[in-house]
C-alpha cells in the first residue's frame, strides 16, 4: 500500500489547482522514484538502516519476536495520534494538545461512576467515553480556531494546559486502575499473536489512508493546506472543514486514550505527556509539509516506527533518555531543512 499522489478534479476550477505542490504535479512525469514513492522508498531505507544497527550493537535481544512486538505495541499508541496529526497538518494547521487529550480521556473513562456503569452495562461505556472526551475537545479547538479565528498555536496550547489541569483535577493526582475485566481481556489480547492494539493502529492508519486519498473529504483537506482562499473560491467550505480536521484529530487522541487504558490498564494524568511532539516529529519526518498542502499516511506511519526503533535501539544499549531527545531534535531537523531545501526547489522551477 502506498500513498497516490492527489489531484483536484478540474470541475472544481482552476483556483484549486493552485493548492497542489509541483512534486505532485510533477511526479508521474518523472518515474517510480519521485514523489510518494521516493520519499517512502527513502524512509524504508531509513528504517532498515536502524534495524540493521539494532542488530549489530543488542544482537538477538533485538532481533527477537517478543521485542518486535514490544515496538509495535508501543507505536501503536502514537501511531494512531499521528494519523490525526497528518490530517491538520496537512490541513495547514497544528494541534499541540493531543497528548494531554489522551491522558484526560484516559482519566475520564476510568472514574468511578465510568466504571459501575460499564460493569453494570458493558465495557465499551469506557471506550464512548474516551472517544467523546477526545471528539469534544477536538471540537473545541476546531471552533475556537475556524469561527473564533484564534491561532491554532494558541488554540491548541491552552487546550494542552487545560486537558491536562482537568485531567489532574479528576484524578486528584492518583492512578484510577481499571477493573472492569471484559476491558482488560480485550485489549490485552493478542489475535493471531499479533496484540490487540496493534490490529487497531493498522485499522486507523488503512482507514485514515482511504479517506485521505480516496475520498472528497481528503482532496479537499490538500486543497485548504495549500491554499485556502483558492479552496473558498471554489466552493469549499474552509471554516467547517477546519473544524472537522480539529475534530478528527481529537477523535483520534480518545482513541489512543482507549489503547493507553489497554496498554497501562491504568487511567492517568500524565499519560501521553510529550505525546503531541512525538507526533509530530514523526508527521515531518514522514514527508507531510508542515506548511500544509501535502500529507502522506504511509509516510506518517514509517516515521513512526522509525522513531519507535530508535528509542528500542538507545534502550536495548542502555543509552539515556537525553541521548533520545538528542537523536529525535537531529533528526527533526534534518527533515525540515529537507522540506525547505525541496521547496526551494520546487519555488524556482516556477
Amino acid at each position: 500500500m502506498s500513498d497516490q499522489e492527489i489531484e483536484v478534479p478540474a470541475a472544481r476550477g482552476a483556483a484549486v489547482e493552485d493548492t497542489i505542490t509541483q512534486d505532485q504535479v510533477k511526479a508521474p512525469r518523472k518515474g517510480v522514484l519521485h514523489g510518494a514513492a521516493g520519499r517512502n522508498l527513502g524512509l524504508v531505507i531509513a528504517l532498515v538502516a536502524i534495524c540493521i544497527v539494532g542488530v549489530v550493537t543488542a544482537g538477538d535481544r533485538f532481533a527477537s519476536v517478543n521485542n518486535l512486538l514490544t515496538i509495535l505495541r508501543l507505536a501503536s499508541v502514537l501511531g494512531v495520534l499521528s494519523i490525526g496529526m497528518t490530517f491538520v497538518i496537512t490541513g495547514g494547521g497544528i494541534d499541540l494538545s493531543v497528548g494531554s487529550v489522551v491522558g484526560l480521556a484516559s482519566v475520564w473513562a476510568t472514574t468511578l461512576a465510568t466504571q459501575t456503569l460499564a460493569g453494570n452495562l458493558n465495557w465499551g461505556v469506557m471506550v464512548v467515553c474516551a472517544l467523546a472526551v477526545g471528539l469534544c475537545a477536538g471540537l473545541v479547538n476546531g471552533v475556537l480556531i475556524a469561527y473564533g479565528k484564534v491561532v491554532a498555536f494558541i488554540a491548541t496550547l491552552s487546550m494542552l494546559v487545560a486537558a491536562r489541569g482537568l485531567a489532574e483535577i479528576i484524578a486528584r493526582r492518583q492512578t484510577q486502575v481499571v477493573r472492569v475485566q471484559g476491558f482488560k481481556d480485550f485489549f490485552l489480547a493478542d489475535p493471531f499473536g499479533i496484540p490487540t492494539l496493534v490490529w487497531i493502529f493498522v485499522v486507523v492508519a488503512v482507514a485514515g489512508w482511504i479517506l485521505l486519498n480516496r475520498t472528497t473529504f481528503g482532496r479537499r483537506t490538500i486543497a485548504v493546506g495549500g491554499n485556502p482562499e483558492a479552496a473558498r473560491l471554489a466552493g469549499i467550505k474552509v471554516k467547517r472543514h477546519t473544524m472537522y480536521l480539529y475534530a478528527l484529530s481529537g477523535l483520534a487522541a480518545g482513541i489512543g486514550g482507549v489503547m493507553m487504558l489497554g496498554r497501562t490498564t491504568a487511567g492517568s494524568s500524565t499519560n501521553g505527556q510529550l505525546y503531541e511532539l512525538d507526533a509530530i516529529a514523526a508527521v515531518v519526518v514522514g514527508g507531510t509539509l508542515l506548511a500544509g498542502g501535502r500529507g502522506t499516511i504511509v509516510g506518517t506511519v514509517l516515521g513512526v516506527l522509525i522513531f519507535t526503533t530508535l528509542s528500542n535501539i538507545f534502550t536495548q544499549n542502555n543509552l539515556s533518555i537525553s541521548a533520545q531527545a538528542v537523536a529525535k531534535g537531529v533528526i527533526i531537523v534534518v527533515a525540515v531543512m529537507l522540506q525547505q531545501r525541496i521547496a526551494d526547489r520546487s519555488r524556482s522551477k516556477t
